[in-house]
């Protein structure tokens, strides 16, 4: 019966496969996932800790995620850490006493508290969206430097003086962290113009709400920018909501760029020019990967990272017709 259920190791004949799957449904069996797991020392759950849900970036990869895991029979545990570094330690914890298959953690920063725990349980984990310098384990990143650089150039070829930015706040890690990196890409972005970026980074909150909030004081201030460049699509959500409460026409009087490419973006008004990625195909690799084997691959540092590329996703907040 359980290779059956389990669909091995061994094979089944087709016959008999019928009569054990016949039985199972006359008798109402279901089988003890509990005693599976004492026995395999795995259960079939995934956990996934991610920063804070309710931000769509974090919802859309937690659903991408979910969907890889299904695929492979497998149903993931979510967590939130809420940028804390003891909530992500938690989770980390809890879930690894689950004696979950794999573990996949967007982290929040560079932690060597996470570092030491996933050394504790000699876990297999992946990093998915950025790669903490703390934290040596594989991981499925994104080309964040340079789709920053993809948007800011691009407004900048709209004939802007200078783009400004909307980075992270004062906590935000200086490295092994992708606001950090949207931030860096702008940077190189302005310097390969000749621009200069002395103050034009302003911090704001990575949610819209926060940033709306930023954006109000900014946009009504003497020095209005002519462009700005959020590190994030919600931040950019909330500079379109104050720009539309300041009367200010994005794009005649204001270009705006984001980065994500949530589904938000497509209806924003007017639609948000922003820097997107392929989610599904990001999921896929942390899974295939947190559910091998040998997940803790050899070689560099760059030989244990799969990144992906990211792309400018043109739409009408930068000017574009």
């Amino acid at each position: 019966m359980s290779y059956v259920i389990n669909n091995g190791p061994r094979p089944v004949a087709p016959a008999t496969r019928e009569r054990v799957l016949a039985a199972i449904k006359e008798l109402g069996y279901r089988p003890d996932r509990v005693a599976q797991a004492m026995a395999s020392r795995r259960t079939d759950l995934i956990g996934l800790i991610v920063p804070d849900a309710r931000q769509p970036f974090f919802a859309e990869m937690a659903h991408a995620v979910e969907q890889a895991a299904a695929d492979r029979g497998k149903m993931v545990l979510v967590g939130n850490s809420d940028y804390l570094d003891e909530r992500e330690v938690h989770y980390l914890r809890a879930f690894l006493g689950m004696r979950v298959s794999g573990l996949i953690l967007i982290s929040q920063g560079p932690s060597e508290n996470a570092a030491a725990e996933i050394e504790a349980w000699d876990a297999r984990v992946v990093l998915l969206h950025e790669r903490p310098e703390a934290i040596d384990d594989v991981a499925v990143v994104l080309d964040d430097v340079g789709g920053a650089q993809l948007a800011v150039r691009h407004l900048l070829e709209h004939g802007h003086d200078y783009v400004a930015c909307l980075g992270g706040t004062e906590i935000t890690p200086t490295v092994g962290d992708p606001v950090t990196d949207h931030v860096e890409g702008w940077r190189r972005a302005m310097h390969e113009a000749g621009r200069p970026t002395e103050g034009r980074l302003f911090q704001a909150p990575y949610n819209r709400y926060d940033a709306y909030k930023v954006a109000l004081d900014l946009l009504a201030g003497p020095d209005r920018p002519p462009a700005i460049f959020c590190a994030t699509d919600d931040q950019a959500f909330g500079v379109l909501r104050a720009a539309r409460e300041l009367r200010i026409e994005v794009p005649a009087e204001l270009a705006v760029a984001g980065f994500d490419d949530v589904k938000e973006a497509h209806l924003t008004d007017p639609p948000l020019t922003t820097v997107g990625s392929d989610r599904p195909a990001m999921a896929r690799a942390a899974v295939d990967l947190v559910l091998e084997d040998g997940v803790r691959l050899a070689g560099s540092r760059r030989e244990r990272v799969k990144q992906f590329p990211s792309a400018l996703v043109v739409r009408h907040s930068c000017g574009c017709a």
